[in-house]
C-alpha cells in the first residue's frame, strides 16, 4: 500500500517529539532525525497543524496538561449537567451510534461477519474493522505492535468470522482523520450499560481540554467509581473517535493508554493544535440501544 510521503513525515515527526518531549528538541534535532531540512519541516508541519514543531512541542508540557485538566472539568459538568442529548458530532465528524443488545453481547460475535485491515494514519499504522451496521473497531500499532491489535479485536469478537479488506480499511481511517468529513460515520458498539455511560462521558469532553477519572466519575453520579470508570475508559474500542486520549490523571501526568503512551501524547498535542479558535465545543454525542 502507498502512503502520501508528508502524511508519513508527519507522522513520524509528531511520533519522535511525544517521545523526546522531556529534552525539548529544537527544529535543527527534529528535522535530522526524520531526514528532511528544517526548512522543509517547518513549512510542512505549518501546513498541517497550523502551528509550528515548537508550538506543538509546547503544548505536551505537564503544566499545559494541568491547565486543560481545570477546562475539560469544567466543560464536562456543565454538559453532563444538562444531560447528553442531541446529534453525536466529534471532532468535526458527524457520529452516528448504536450499542448490541445484551443478547447479542452474550453471543460473542457468532453469526456476524466483520471485514477488518490495517492502514496509516497520523498516529502511525491503525486497524480498523466494520460491517454494515458501522465501525466497531479501531487501534493503533505503536505499542504492542499489529499482532496484538489483531488478536484484541478477535478475542473480544470470538464468534465472529472475519475477512481482510485493506483498501477499505484505509478509506475508513481517511474518513476518520478527514479534515473536512464529507459524510457521518455510524458506529457500532459492544459494553456494558456502565461502559457505555462513561463513553458517552467521554464524547462531552471538549477536544484540546481533559478530564480525571475522579471527575468522570462525578459526573455519572458515582465519585467512588473512579477506578471502575478508568476500566471502562480503557475497554473503549474506538479509539480516537471516542476520545478517552483525553483522560488524565488529576496531577496532569498522562497515566496509561491502551495504544502507547506516545500515541496518547501524540493525540493530544493534535487536537490542542486544531482547538477552534473560536473556543466553541463539539456537542456530545448519545449512546443508543435498540431493543
Amino acid at each position: 500500500m502507498q502512503t502520501n510521503p508528508q502524511y508519513e513525515l508527519i507522522s513520524r515527526a509528531i511520533q519522535w517529539v511525544a517521545d523526546h518531549r522531556s529534552e525539548q528538541p529544537d527544529l535543527e534535532t527534529l528535522a535530522s532525525e526524520v531526514g528532511v531540512s528544517p526548512h522543509h519541516l517547518q513549512r510542512t508541519f505549518q501546513a498541517w497543524a497550523g502551528v509550528s514543531p515548537k508550538q506543538f512541542l509546547k503544548s505536551l508540557t505537564r503544566r499545559a496538561a494541568v491547565e486543560r485538566l481545570l477546562a475539560g472539568s469544567n466543560v464536562l459538568d456543565a454538559a453532563l449537567s444538562i444531560g447528553l442529548s442531541g446529534p453525536g458530532r466529534l471532532h468535526d465528524l458527524l457520529i452516528t451510534t448504536e450499542a448490541l443488545t445484551p443478547g447479542e453481547i452474550r453471543k460473542r460475535g457468532a453469526g456476524i461477519h466483520l471485514e477488518y485491515g490495517f492502514g496509516e494514519s497520523l498516529f502511525g499504522q491503525a486497524l480498523v474493522s466494520w460491517n454494515a451496521r458501522g465501525l466497531n473497531f479501531l487501534g493503533f500499532c505503536q505499542g504492542d505492535g499489529s499482532h496484538d491489535a489483531l488478536a484484541e479485536l478477535q478475542e473480544t469478537w470470538s464468534n465472529a468470522t472475519f475477512s481482510e479488506h485493506p483498501a477499505k480499511a484505509q478509506g475508513w481511517l481517511d474518513q476518520v482523520f478527514a479534515t473536512h468529513p464529507r459524510q457521518s460515520i455510524r458506529l457500532w458498539l459492544r459494553g456494558s450499560p456502565f461502559q457505555l455511560k462513561v463513553w458517552e462521558a467521554l464524547l462531552a469532553i471538549p477536544e484540546g481540554s481533559h478530564a480525571s477519572y475522579g471527575s468522570l466519575a462525578r459526573s455519572l453520579g458515582q465519585p467512588n467509581a473512579a477506578r471502575a470508570v478508568g476500566s471502562a475508559v480503557g475497554a473503549n474500542p474506538l479509539a480516537w473517535i471516542i476520545p478517552c486520549h483525553r483522560v488524565i490523571r488529576q496531577t496532569g501526568e498522562l497515566g496509561g493508554y491502551r495504544w502507547g503512551e506516545v500515541t496518547k501524547q501524540a493525540m493530544i498535542g493534535f487536537e490542542v493544535a486544531h482547538r477552534s479558535p473560536s473556543g466553541v465545543d463539539s456537542p456530545a454525542g448519545q449512546i443508543h440501544v435498540r431493543a
